[in-house]
């Protein structure tokens, strides 16, 4: 859809999607999930952990609430340092190694009484991911300018989607013939993908710390570092109670992470103890949902420039309201429950690439012109961790309650119902900054 040829910092910013998207895809998403399942699926599908008894659905839900609770709690600690020393780049490095390091860490979970350092390495590879977006994300504004946001986060979710792709592929096809190349079965080949993911996500990323640049700030004194990204939080908060508009974008970013985030963790562990999907079946279904992100991510991004951003972003929250409110009604016994699941899984798709781009290029529009970039975009990085947060917690929650998955699929359509009800208020206006203008 976009010719312009991407300066090398933008290419390099986006290329960061490329190398980090494969742990939420494969480890995120697609494969730990089912292994998980597969290991601790001792029967009536319960672990033992720390002397209580859960659903393995459930803990694993607990144990993603926990890992995104404290990536809420340090990122305004490391925002701010970062904002202040203007060392982004060493932060974005040391959670990606952080991660790297963690997915290659699950190689050694085998059994279900490793499920502690299983559930701890999960929870430390989800931290890397998702403190190294922070800092990813903060770089936007400082190397494109407004009109370009849209193109570009675009471009990075589209890489993203794509190179996870490729690596998913070459992962399943391991998985499906182990002893093809050399392994002694699917389990090994299964643990040895958690090591592909490390290697990728580590080795291209060097692309960008090579090339992507520092802005350099003031320093402050070593002792104020510790509160100083505490100090911005609050800081961007009271300048966002001043902004009516920016502020019910907020609740409503809030609302509908809830849902599609729980969803985008939370569906193969769906399909397979809700509908008894099988392996090959579910790693099927994520790559559907990959090749039509890379769609969805453009597709939106041309959308918003006909109807502006809320436009598309009410569209989009609307398809989400039927994605959950379908997945309540799949039934296992339904001999075309598959069909109906790849249908589902290419629809998520579809709206997952449109609305996480948007979501990203749109709050970058709204931010007001400042060197703090990192402090505001960890407090979008913040709201987005406690949408997670209760979403995977009130998961587990009513799987503890209920015993089944359908019911907190309806429990997220709520959600996504409540936030294009704030999206509502966020009406069109110009918005200008630094001498450029835009509709959102």
């Amino acid at each position: 859809m976009y010719r312009r040829k991407l300066p090398k910092e933008q290419w390099t910013w986006a290329f960061y999607d490329w190398a980090n998207s494969v742990y939420s895809l494969v480890i995120g998403t697609a494969i730990f999930p089912i292994y998980y399942a597969s290991v601790t699926g001792n029967g009536n599908a319960t672990v033992k952990f720390l002397g209580k008894t859960y659903a393995n659905s459930e803990l694993y839900s607990y144990s993603l609430s926990w890992s995104f609770l404290v990536v809420a709690i340090i990122s305004p600690l490391l925002s701010g340092i970062a904002d202040y020393t203007g060392n982004k780049k060493f932060f974005l490095r040391l959670f990606c190694y952080l991660g790297a390091l963690s997915s290659m860490a699950l190689y050694f979970f085998t059994d279900q009484n490793q499920v502690l350092m299983a559930l701890i390495f999960s929870s430390l590879a989800s931290i890397g991911f998702w403190g190294s977006i922070v800092f990813y994300n903060s770089y936007l504004p400082e190397i494109a300018p407004p009109e370009q946001h849209d193109e570009l986060s675009a471009r990075g979710y589209s890489l993203g989607y794509f190179g996870s792709s490729i690596l998913l592929i070459l992962n399943l096809l391991t998985i499906t013939f182990p002893e093809t190349f050399g392994f002694k079965n699917a389990a090994q080949a299964t643990r040895f993908s958690f090591l592909t993911v490390g290697l990728w996500w580590a080795g291209f990323a060097q692309i960008t710390f090579n090339y992507l640049p520092n802005f350099p700030r003031r320093r402050m004194y070593r002792r104020a570092y510790l509160l100083a990204g505490y100090i911005r939080i609050r800081q961007v908060f009271k300048q966002i109670l001043r902004m009516p508009y920016l502020r019910l974008y907020l609740f409503a970013f809030f609302l509908f992470s809830v849902g599609v985030q729980t969803i985008i963790l939370i569906s193969t562990l769906f399909g397979r103890q809700e509908l008894k999907l099988e392996t090959r079946q579910l790693i099927l279904t994520i790559l559907l949902i990959q090749f039509f992100g890379i769609a969805g991510a453009q597709l939106f991004a041309f959308i918003s420039s006909k109807v502006g951003n809320i436009r598309a972003l009410m569209v989009n929250v609307s398809v989400w309201i039927t994605i959950a409110t379908m997945a309540y009604f799949l039934d296992a016994s339904d001999k075309y429950v598959i069909y109906k699941f790849f249908a589902l899984g290419s629809t998520v798709g579809l709206v997952m690439g449109g609305i996480q781009s948007l979501a990203r290029s749109t709050y970058s529009k709204m931010i007001p012109p400042t060197e703090n970039t990192t402090s505001f975009f960890s407090f979008y990085d913040v709201t987005e961790k406690i949408a997670i947060v209760i979403g995977t917690f009130l998961y587990g929650k009513v799987i503890g309650l209920t015993g089944n998955m359908k019911t907190s699929a309806l429990l997220l359509a709520l959600f996504f119902l409540m936030s294009i009800i704030f999206l509502s208020g966020v009406k069109l206006r110009e918005v200008k900054k630094k001498k450029a203008s835009r509709y959102i």
